[in-house]
């Protein structure tokens, strides 16, 4: 019984993946990424704490920010997986030491085709959770010190002097189009200009990534602001306009080790390998590119992406596989009659353009594999996204494949 309904299950979800698949080739071709990788890029971005850093620096307009520390930020967003129950595992829950005092830093990160209506309710169950859970660590901590020392300095929340810890909630929006939703969650109530005492009133900070200019983000001049003009680029002839002309102090600082120490170049190079997928770039390529992170020549990689253009690239490789195809045609209809020649030497060598490109195509996903399972996304979650097998992502793990 079980495997029958294994089977149907498996038949079902093979019709639905064609159906999709006749769908996709139905609309018009983009270049997105899949959200779940998208989601874990910015999630491993957001968990780092010197780019978390000078995120806040950059984009949050509050001068107590401008400043923090690396080591004062504290992720702790594995307390609140019970929230991501709407798939959204990339937003994330800081806990940040700002002279002493607690700040939580809640970021929805969104990067879906059409704008989330329901963050200001989202953000409002978030703030809830965070100060509840807060409730519950300082009281516990409040009588494990009382007990051990028989004093302490917290106070209990039942205490009339308690006060509550600010939450700063954030919203982080890099799709094509406007965010219209709203951000003030009294503006999402009804009637509420008769009960307005007593609704909620907050609202989040909105970092909507398409309202920021390539000049606006260059001016921050770090590292953060080099993953955001990648994220910017939705197709190849974009480049030319975003990387042609960069300031030379731009460039000189990200060259910088400081700017950008070792610990960091893994991560940078991983997530902007990914983000240059989404302009279809060849893996070769994108790997020339990151390395050139890694050496910290970053003036280099700019100039490869300022004169970089998949389809002139594309174009330029079909011209010379067809050159190639009519000199090899013209070599065998010499020997075996031209008509026969040309026929056969076509179908070969279409058949060998076939396998090569198959093979690249398989070997490319195999590397964008290995980078998705150092970011921590399931078997399951990688298989989706690369359409592989589960088993060869098991042997990628254990290092019987891609070594």
């Amino acid at each position: 019984m079980y495997i029958k309904s294994h089977r149907e299950k498996e038949k079902t979800r093979a019709g639905m993946e064609q159906k999709e698949g006749q769908k996709k080739t139905r609309r018009k071709k983009t270049t997105t990424l899949p959200h779940k990788i998208k989601d874990n890029i910015f999630k491993t971005v957001f968990g780092e704490p010197n780019l978390f850093a000078e995120f806040l620096g950059n984009f949050i307009p509050i001068d107590i920010l401008k400043d923090i520390s690396p080591g004062d930020i504290e992720d702790i967003s594995e307390r609140y997986m019970p929230l991501f129950s709407d798939n959204k595992d990339s937003d994330t829950v800081k806990r940040i030491n700002l002279n002493g005092e607690n700040l939580f830093v809640i970021s929805i990160l969104e990067h879906e085709s059409e704008v989330n209506y329901k963050s200001s309710f989202k953000m409002l169950i978030y703030i809830a959770y965070v100060l509840d859970d807060y409730i519950k660590e300082n009281d516990k901590r409040y009588h494990e010190e009382i007990k051990k020392a028989g004093s302490t300095n917290l106070k209990l929340s039942t205490a009339m002097d308690f006060e509550y810890p600010p939450v700063l909630p954030i919203v982080f929006y890099d799709g094509a189009d406007k965010w219209t939703s709203e951000i003030h969650f009294a503006n999402k109530t009804k009637m509420r200009e008769a009960f307005e005492k007593y609704i909620p009133k907050f609202e989040y900070e909105l970092v909507s990534l398409n309202e920021y200019g390539r000049d606006e983000l260059v001016r921050y001049n770090n590292v953060m602001s080099l993953i955001m003009l990648i994220d910017k680029v939705r197709r190849s002839e974009d480049m030319g306009a975003m990387f042609g002309g960069l300031p030379e102090n731009y460039v000189e600082a990200l060259c910088d080790a400081e700017k950008m120490p070792e610990p960091l170049l893994k991560i940078i190079s991983d997530c902007i390998g990914l983000l240059l997928r989404r302009v279809e770039i060849p893996a070769d390529e994108i790997e020339a590119i990151t390395e050139k992170i890694y050496a910290r020549k970053v003036n280099e990689m700019f100039e490869i992406l300022d004169g970089y253009s998949v389809t002139k690239t594309r174009k330029q490789a079909r011209a010379e596989g067809r050159a190639e195809g009519k000199a090899e045609g013209k070599a065998e209809g010499k020997a075996e009659g031209k008509a026969e020649g040309k026929a056969e030497g076509k179908a070969e060598g279409r058949e060998e353009a076939k396998k090569e490109y198959a093979q690249k195509n398989y070997e490319e996903k195999l590397e964008s594999a290995k980078k998705l399972i150092e970011m921590g996304l399931t078997d399951d979650q990688i298989s989706k996204a690369m359409k592989i097998k589960i088993a060869e992502i098991v042997g990628l793990r254990s290092g019987q494949i891609g070594n």
